[in-house]
């Protein structure tokens, strides 16, 4: 048993400016191909929901945060 070479970022994720109310999605592309992701505020995994979308393109993944509030800073 060989085990995987961990993935990591080749492009890190950047802050962004939005308006409440508004969605903003956050890229980052990761050095392995489909590698499993996680998104977490904190210390508290997030959930696909009406507020969070995430999608995976191969190396390219991006959470869109739906209806902004000042709590999702």
């Amino acid at each position: 048993v060989v085990p995987a070479i961990p993935a990591v970022f080749v492009k890190k994720l950047q802050n962004k400016e939005a308006k409440e109310g508004s969605t903003v999605t956050l890229h980052a592309e990761l050095s392995r191909h489909d590698a499993p992701v996680r998104w977490k505020k904190g210390s508290v995994l997030l959930q696909a929901s009406n507020k969070y979308e995430m999608k995976q393109m191969g190396c390219i993944v991006e959470l869109l945060i739906h209806d902004l509030q000042l709590k999702d800073s």
